[in-house]
């Protein structure tokens, strides 16, 4: 197979993979709850670019060749990479904004989000090729460490939104042990919200 008939390929392959499981987040996200997906998928991240990385520091090194079987690791942990960037990170990290924001400043919060989000991914962009001609297989160490980074921030400062309103969001800060110390409100509230979204689940299960 030519160059340009493997790129397609790969192309494809990872389009394909992308865009079912986004799908897949799309029927699970309301079931599972968004810190679930954020959760596993940050891990699968993490997991994917590190045995990528220690495969290409191993069998590769500066220059010279790998060999076939890790070079098909390589692309399976790659596509491992994808889904679980596409069925967590990348379409919940859009709705978790969309949701969080108090009705009075959504369109400003909403607006500072995609600006952001942007911003990164152009920044991401640009300086990938400049980041792997110096660090070479560590980029993929690099990257590794973020996704360890963000799951954790996930795990200690991200909330369940799952089947909470969004004129009773607010509600879900002052629960929170390290938000609530930001956002007032009586407790009183937050007891009686935290008992209904308890019920509420108990209802769906």
């Amino acid at each position: 197979m030519s160059e340009s008939a493997s790129l397609l390929a790969s192309a494809i392959v990872t389009g394909v993979i992308g865009i079912t499981s986004a799908f897949i987040s799309m029927v699970t996200v309301d079931r599972v709850g968004r810190r679930f997906l954020l959760l596993v998928g940050g891990f699968q991240m993490l997991i994917s670019q590190v045995i990528v990385g220690s495969v290409m520091a191993a069998q590769l090194g500066d220059h010279g060749e790998i060999a076939k079987q890790y070079a098909y690791m390589v692309i399976i942990f790659v596509c491992v990479f994808v889904a679980g960037f596409g069925w967590s990170w990348g379409p919940v990290g859009w709705l978790i904004p969309s949701e969080i924001f108090p009705l009075e400043i959504r369109s400003a919060g909403q607006s500072i989000n995609v600006s952001v989000n942007f911003l990164f991914t152009f920044i991401v962009a640009q300086s990938f090729l400049p980041m792997l001609c110096h660090f070479k297989s560590g980029i993929f160490f690099f990257y590794g460490g973020w996704a360890a980074t963000m799951t954790g921030f996930v795990y200690l400062f991200l909330p369940e939104t799952k089947n909470v309103p969004i004129e009773q969001m607010e509600r879900v800060w002052r629960m929170h042990w390290f938000w609530r110390r930001f956002v007032g409100g009586e407790s009183s509230d937050a007891n009686k919200f935290k008992g209904e979204h308890d019920y509420n689940k108990n209802e769906d299960t």
